[in-house]
């Protein structure tokens, strides 16, 4: 019978925590895509994943301003 009163409370707590845990992880986004993974790991290219941004900045060409543009050009004499 004394077990009975240290197995309640401890369930109470345990149930108290997960669903902490739970509306923790809802209000951080982590339920929000739910098929993201599972395309991930089927797509050989990451540009075919729904919801990922296909534009690469390493592959996008330097832009450089307009007096460094006008210095490499040959002046006119």
């Amino acid at each position: 019978m004394d077990i009975i009163l240290m197995l309640i409370p401890a369930a109470l707590m345990f149930s108290v925590v997960a669903l902490l845990v739970f509306r923790w992880s809802v209000k951080s986004d982590q339920y929000d895509d739910m098929e993201g993974e599972s395309y991930r790991i089927l797509m050989d290219n990451e540009d075919m994943i729904p919801g990922r941004d296909s534009t690469n900045k390493a592959e996008e060409p330097e832009k450089t301003s307009s007096s460094e543009a006008s210095a490499e050009k040959p002046k006119d004499l």
